[in-house]
């Protein structure tokens, strides 16, 4: 259980913050940035959500996910350095994994076949969504640039939920905005 008694702690003021297992390291430290842009998108979903609330379908996934996105903070915010912690850390599991992927199809089976890109936009949802779905590909790179450091390791479970998530919130834009319908397509050179 994570107890947050005071907020600000002062111990941040020099540039350096903790990952889980108490290591110091810089805050642009890759791990700090991929962890970071993990709990960017899980704002970003926060904001979709504003706009979901009624939909029975995409809302409670959206939840799950907004709370998996801490376990996958966690995951990255504890590094493996093949050293005993004195506990079990948290890490996303391959099950987690299958689950997007059973609800991209889901999403998918109700839309309409993609005969172009389409435009990021459309209603408020789809709009939140799709900016979510961006932020999440930053993150995933993020956590790619952190696995190809020497020394540092993401674990291949997290490395698929966060590329799975991305694909997951595209999907969902597009039925936030009316299963396709909505969707604006790419009309290439089209402003010539």
């Amino acid at each position: 259980m994570v107890t947050l008694n005071k907020i600000y702690t002062r111990t941040g003021d020099a540039g350096d913050t903790r990952l889980s297992t108490g290591e110091a390291v810089p805050k642009d430290d890759a791990r700090v940035a991929a962890y970071g842009d993990v709990d960017e998108t899980n704002a970003c979903l926060g904001l979709a959500r504003q706009h979901t609330a009624s939909d029975p379908v995409l809302d409670p996934m959206l939840a799950r996910i907004q709370n998996e996105l801490f376990d996958l903070g966690a995951d990255l915010a504890t590094p493996d350095r093949g050293k005993a912690l004195g506990w079990e850390p948290l890490r996303i599991i391959e099950s987690q994994v299958e689950r997007l992927e059973a609800e991209i199809d889901q999403l998918n089976a109700d839309l309409s076949p993609l005969t172009s890109f389409i435009l990021r936009g459309g209603t408020p949802a789809a709009a939140h969504l799709h900016l979510a779905c961006t932020v999440a590909r930053r993150a995933e790179r993020s956590a790619v640039t952190l696995s190809r450091i020497d020394g540092e390791t993401v674990s291949p479970a997290a490395l698929k939920y966060i590329n799975r998530l991305s694909d997951l919130l595209f999907v969902a834009a597009r039925y936030a905005n009316g299963k396709g319908a909505a969707d604006v397509l790419w009309a290439p050179g089209g402003t010539r």
